[in-house]
């Protein structure tokens, strides 16, 4: 039995639509105190849970659209120096390289190897070298055209970024896709550092190829080891936030995990899981 803070986060309000069930949790869990950080989350303080009520209230919440997050007591933003963020699916909606297979009517290939490369069942490399393989002959102008026409940002992606970087903290945006699309990413957002792919174009078609290595698990791992000693903190002063297999690494180093609209395999492992509500989510941990 630990003392700890649990978190309730949904996209309507709480208190109104789910109150039967904050406070049956609040009760099971011999909570002191009902807080209202917001009309969507609500946090429970000093409860006591054991492992199997934890996993009954978490299965009941998930039921009910109702994020949960257990916390430590006393966790602060201030705790943390740097956000690492995956890109594809985490930070913005879409999977890039399946939008540009899109644009070369392979959309549904390709779409098949990301989903399985995302829940584990692929090796990452293989995945992206098999993926990148079917765009040879594209039009280099395609990638443009996703990013004009597809790419959009995660819901609560501009509240977190903002917040997170008028506290101080720094950004890094680590992705096993694209310097194309991180590149623009990080003057659009004004992010402090990112790591990703990078294209092979000769005479302005895709060559099938990525140039200088994958980013893959072990590589977004050590870029984020390396942002840290650089910056110099440790790599529990870094939350992570990812959606697929190849983020785990990175997020097992971290001192907060957090699994945003993540496969189960990543939902299971991290420390926090936005299933439901938007990436700012996170900024009622604290």
């Amino acid at each position: 039995m630990t003392h700890m803070n649990i978190t309730l986060q949904g996209l309507r309000p709480l208190l109104t639509n789910d109150l039967e069930i904050i406070q049956r949790i609040a009760s099971l869990t011999q909570a002191t105190k009902i807080t209202t950080i917001t009309s969507q989350a609500i946090r429970l303080e000093l409860v006591q849970c054991d492992q199997e009520l934890k996993t009954q209230i978490e299965a009941e919440c998930y039921a009910a659209q109702i994020d949960i997050t257990f916390t430590a007591a006393g966790k602060k933003l201030a705790d943390f120096k740097l956000v690492a963020m995956d890109m594809d699916s985490t930070l913005i909606t879409i999977e890039c390289i399946d939008e540009i297979a899109d644009m070369q009517g392979l959309k549904p290939q390709v779409s098949e190897i990301t989903e399985a490369a995302m829940r584990g069942e692929l090796e990452f490399k293989e995945s992206l070298t098999r993926r990148v393989a079917l765009l040879k002959g594209l039009d280099a102008s395609a990638l443009q055209k996703v990013y004009d026409e597809r790419l959009q940002l995660s819901l609560g992606a501009m509240a977190m970024l903002n917040a997170i970087q008028q506290a101080g903290m720094k950004t890094l945006l680590v992705s096993g896709g694209f310097t194309f699309f991180t590149d623009r990413m990080k003057t659009r957002l004004n992010l402090d550092y990112t790591h990703s792919n990078v294209l092979e174009i000769e005479n302005g078609k895709l060559t099938g190829k990525v140039v200088d290595g994958i980013v893959d698990a072990d590589e977004k791992q050590r870029t984020v080891e390396r942002v840290c000693a650089e910056m110099g903190i440790s790599s529990q002063q870094a939350i992570v936030m990812g959606d697929g297999a190849n983020d785990l690494k990175m997020m097992g180093i971290a001192g907060l995990s957090v699994a945003f609209r993540a496969k189960p395999v990543v939902r299971a492992q991290a420390d926090v899981a936005l299933n439901f509500v938007g990436l700012d989510g996170v900024l009622n941990l604290f």
